[in-house]
């Protein structure tokens, strides 16, 4: 059996249990701690996102039925207008994603399903 073709390890197994994959609602990207921060400057973007990781788990959206899966890029690219967000499956992009804009994703989109046109800039859902 070559590498790639082995069953996974129980760590992985898991890990995929505690974290919730397969239960993932919806995944929101956040650029933040950037190597050349260029959308916004670097505190802005760090305090963006350890809001978002507090109200995450505050509101209970990591663990249970459906889950928020939430990850911190480097770089989204868009390089302007940041803190740049985006969120899966709708593939939602949010320019100025700081707290109180970031508190709307949680509430509307992420939540309600409804996504933020005010700070919607682009769309390109995974699904058509």
């Amino acid at each position: 059996m070559m590498p790639d073709e082995r069953a996974p390890d129980d760590e992985l197994l898991q890990n995929v249990a505690a974290y919730g994959v397969g239960r993932i609602q919806r995944h929101i990207f956040l650029c933040a701690d950037q190597t050349e921060p260029k959308c916004a400057p670097r505190e802005r973007t760090l305090r963006a996102w350890e809001y978002l990781k507090r109200r995450l788990g505050e509101l209970g959206l990591t663990t249970g039925v459906h889950v928020v899966y939430r990850t911190k890029a480097n770089c989204l690219r868009i390089c302007v207008d940041g803190p740049i967000a985006l969120v899966y499956p709708e593939g939602t992009w949010y320019r100025s994603a700081d707290p109180d804009v970031l508190e709307r994703i949680i509430q509307e989109h992420l939540i309600g399903g409804v996504p933020v046109a005010e700070y919607r800039f682009a769309e390109n859902p995974l699904v058509p």
